[in-house]
């Protein structure tokens, strides 16, 4: 129906490409203003006219040659000019679109790959919010390009490499033993991590001693080798069961230890380009002619940092995957840091630097207090997922303690309550978790759009009918509820698209929101079951396509709809 408008308007607006007479179409609040309007304002200048004038003018040559089949009227008012759809051949076309199996997929990116780094927790220490909002964001945006038809490769960049491993090694010698590393896991080694820097403010010999064992690891000192080994391997259990709970999983577990090897090239080669400069022993490019620090290479005792396995890693995944894109989901305190990092991919003259993505997102905050470690005041992704889980439980015990499954549905409703709470806002935005909030079935919250999608279905189970023998008249969806319902169910596509171009689950979080809601008014206004059967049946239609493009906009953002609450 957009394009045709597109095309319509064109045909009497050779000041403006199809292009920007879409990007100007607008979809009215209300539908009274008509289902499109396109704004006049834009070519007052160009035309030397009032946009009045401009809309009543368009008004009356376009409905000379107006197509009744599609639109029903077209009207000026205010600058605008207003087009009413003709509803029955509109809500015949969107149902009939949206009842296929692949409603909502395109093959936007068919033969395309992007890569997607997310999650990355550092070996050794526990799991913590911020890891879990990295993991739901990127797991969020591997669903969505997926539905458009990339390849996307899911990487755990995990930090398994760093002078922090030669400070846990002079820890666990010197405060810890096997048994109680293999007893309490990671809560041991951080226990340890922490105990180091304490003693290193009054010990400065400690940090000597970590950078030694640090060069050790690099030089592939077996004993350094084996305990690293170790602590890596207690730290990917802990890992995966976080990543069982949000039902998450990775194409390639691979951290910064794998890029080891290909480290030297990179350092040659930046040489070769000329682009390494000495500062004080260490190896730097120098970057202060773009407003930025300097891009750190090597240490002064000739250890890695950072930048250059990141640099290695680029270069890996380009050649490895052939990437368009590829993407970063890291806190913003990092968007410095990935400025550098990419502006020496540039600098060594690789065109694809443009394709490298940083998507930074905001901080946590638990009831309205900062998280922080070095405070004393952080929880651990594991412990909230199953606080959340916990209480998602106790609220079903208390309002329908028959239902079956129940600790399934828990899990679903927890999970999904943390992850919806996450994505509901533009990413950028800090998190707030309350509790209150976040699992209130009567807000805009995750476990109120699990409910209304578990409330459509089961009037779907209680009319005991096949959708696929049953079919339906537009006539009979012409009222105001039901027609928005099927206008949003319409825009469903266009939702992914803009999610997708934008970098932002939030707009699918956003419409899911928006569509739960617009099914309850239209629950709460009519009868379903108990209608007329033609009416009935067109209804039930309606109630099956919007429960399944909920339950898709859902799992696009990494959340499970029960079939019952």
């Amino acid at each position: 129906m957009k394009n045709e408008l597109c095309n319509l308007l064109k045909n009497y607006l050779d000041e403006l490409d199809i292009n920007e007479i879409e990007n100007l179409l607008e979809m009215p609040t209300q539908n009274e203003l008509g289902d499109y309007s396109f704004p006049c304002f834009s070519l007052a200048k160009k035309l030397h006219k009032s946009p009045n004038i401009i809309a009543e003018n368009l008004k009356q040559n376009i409905e000379k040659s107006l197509d009744k089949t599609l639109f029903e009227n077209v009207n000026a008012t205010g600058g605008y000019l207003n087009f009413f759809i003709n509803k029955e051949y509109y809500i015949n076309k969107v149902l009939k679109d949206a009842l296929d199996e692949d409603f909502g997929k395109s093959n936007i990116g068919m033969g395309k790959t992007i890569c997607i780094d997310y999650s990355s927790p550092n070996i050794a220490k526990n799991f913590h919010v911020g890891h879990l909002r990295t993991t739901i964001i990127g797991n969020s945006l591997y669903n969505i390009y997926s539905k458009q038809g990339y390849n996307v490769v899911r990487i755990n960049h995990l930090g398994d490499w760093g002078t922090q491993f030669g400070k846990l090694i002079v820890a666990y010698k010197n405060w810890s033993s096997k048994e109680l590393v293999e007893k309490n896991g990671i809560a041991e080694l951080l226990r340890i991590y922490v105990m180091f820097h304490d003693e290193a403010e009054s010990n400065p010999n400690l940090m000597d001693e970590a950078r030694a064992w640090f060069v050790k690891m690099e030089n592939k000192d077996k004993e350094a080798l084996e305990i690293w080994k170790w602590f890596y391997d207690i730290s990917i259990i802990e890992f995966n069961r976080i990543y069982k709970l949000l039902d998450v999983e990775f194409d390639y577990n691979t951290g910064e230890s794998f890029y080891l090897d290909k480290l030297q090239a990179v350092v040659y080669e930046l040489e070769e380009k000329n682009l390494l400069v000495q500062s004080q022993g260490a190896k730097i490019v120098d970057l202060d002619k773009y407003c930025m620090p300097p891009c750190l290479i090597t240490k002064s005792d000739g250890s890695s940092i950072y930048a250059v396995r990141d640099i290695a890693t680029i270069l890996y995944r380009k050649n490895t995957f052939k990437f368009d894109k590829c993407i970063y989901v890291t806190g913003m305190e990092q968007m410095l840091y990935f400025s550098q990092v990419f502006k020496v991919i540039e600098l060594m003259g690789y065109s694809f630097y443009n394709n490298l993505i940083h998507i930074p997102y905001g901080l946590v905050y638990l009831e309205g207090a900062k998280l922080s470690t070095r405070d004393g005041n952080i929880v651990y992704a594991e412990e909230i997922l199953n606080e959340a889980i916990k209480r998602a439980l106790l609220t079903i015990e208390e309002k329908n303690p028959s239902l079956a499954d129940k600790e399934n549905v828990a899990k679903s409703v927890g999970v999904g309550a943390i992850i919806f709470n996450d994505l509901i806002n533009t990413i950028i935005k800090n998190v707030d978790f309350t509790w209150d909030r976040v699992l209130n079935y009567n807000g805009a919250t995750g476990p109120y759009v699990q409910y209304t999608c578990a409330r459509a279905k089961s009037v779907l189970r209680k009319s005991n009918i096949n959708i696929d023998n049953i079919s339906f008249n537009a006539k009979n969806l012409t009222d105001a509820n039901s027609y928005e319902l099927v206008k949003l169910i319409s825009q469903y596509p266009q939702v992914i698209n803009e999610s997708a171009n934008k970098y932002e689950p939030h707009f699918i979080a956003r419409y899911a929101l928006l569509l739960a809601q617009t099914f309850n008014k239209f629950y709460h206004e009519y009868s379903i079951i108990n209608a007329d059967e033609e009416v009935k049946n067109s209804r039930l239609v309606l109630t099956y396509i919007t429960q399944k493009v909920i339950n898709d906009a859902m799992s696009l953002l990494g959340i499970k709809c029960p079939e019952e609450m």
